[in-house]
């Protein structure tokens, strides 16, 4: 909410806000070959943003998982051509997912890595070893420049992520505020947020519908500004985190329409539930008129940037009427 308290500070930051392309917006094109990795950099330059937030498998074969040294210092090269900040993300927290993601950063100049834990087991069982791989990377990367974040993926509540990085004792790690994943961890946007404010440096900015489920809630992505979540509430919150400077650091542009994720916690589920195994997210491909959906993909992301700008204007309108 905008008061004549922080009004000044929306208007300081909200012209600078540092938005990234996130490669998901365009999933299915990057699946299907239509979107080669460094395309992004260039759709990210004529569209005026900040950097690119990617996958280390987005692109297939293409990937840069698969890329020779080589064409990582080209792909490196041409985001410093183009005045593009790079961020690296993984969909794990073990040594081995950490150590590929490490290696492309160092590589392409990145100067961000992104985890999330996908372990099954007992809550307390998998929070001993997400516990771990946290002093894995502290131990081994402290010294390589990056920054980690640990995203907020669907099955950890806010309280426990903080708890994680707090007892961590690790300046570089910090936490990654999704708008939709607190959902699947049977929390609410701004509640989630207010948990872990203090820890929040970096963003994926969707939304989504809300799908009450068996004493859980999932959450079906759609086009921003059409679901259930608080967008322009959760936008000038995270605005004003940061007493003297901004504190986050990006907001990446996620758009993943028809994206689905189940409930993985659950009303009176007791002290230690069950976590189960889950596969890396990914949005199920059309079954018929493959070309009409991809099609639609671009579009969706093109208006998520738009929609993100026409609200940021908003704001930054309410603020100005507010200081009068």
């Amino acid at each position: 909410m905008i008061t004549s308290a922080n009004a000044a500070q929306v208007i300081q930051r909200i012209d600078t806000i540092p938005l990234f392309l996130h490669a998901y917006a365009y999933h299915l094109n990057m699946r299907c070959g239509r979107i080669l990795p460094i395309q992004l950099l260039d759709i990210a330059h004529r569209q005026q943003l900040h950097g690119v937030k990617i996958h280390v498998l987005d692109g297939e074969e293409t990937a840069l998982r698969h890329a020779s040294p080589e064409q990582l210092h080209d792909f490196a090269a041409r985001a410093t051509e183009l005045g593009l900040e790079l961020h690296i993300e993984t969909s794990s927290s073990s040594a081995e997912a950490i150590d590929e993601a490490v290696y492309i950063a160092v590589h392409t100049g990145a100067t961000s890595v992104r985890f999330y834990p996908r372990y099954e087991g007992h809550l307390s069982e998998v929070l001993y070893r997400v516990a771990a791989d946290i002093q894995y990377m502290k131990t081994r990367y402290s010294s390589s420049g990056l920054r980690f974040t640990i995203e907020q993926h669907e099955d950890l509540t806010s309280h426990e992520l903080v708890s994680l990085v707090a007892e961590s004792a690790w300046p570089q790690l910090s936490i990654l505020f999704d708008f939709a994943n607190m959902i699947n961890a049977n929390e609410a946007p701004l509640p989630a947020l207010e948990a872990m404010a203090a820890y929040v440096t970096e963003v994926h900015i969707k939304d989504a519908r809300i799908v009450a489920e068996a004493g859980g809630f999932g959450h079906l992505a759609c086009r921003s500004g059409q679901g259930d979540l608080p967008f322009r509430a959760l936008l000038t919150c995270l605005l004003c985190l940061g007493e003297h400077t901004p504190q986050v650091r990006a907001y990446g542009l996620e758009e993943e329409v028809d994206y689905y994720a189940p409930p993985f916690r659950f009303d009176g589920e007791g002290a230690d539930p069950w976590i189960p195994w889950r596969e890396m997210s990914e949005t199920p491909l059309p079954t018929e008129d493959l070309p009409a959906r991809l099609a639609q993909e671009i579009t969706d992301a093109t208006a998520q940037l738009t929609f993100v700008r026409q609200t940021l204007s908003s704001i930054r309108a309410e603020a100005v009427t507010l200081l009068g």
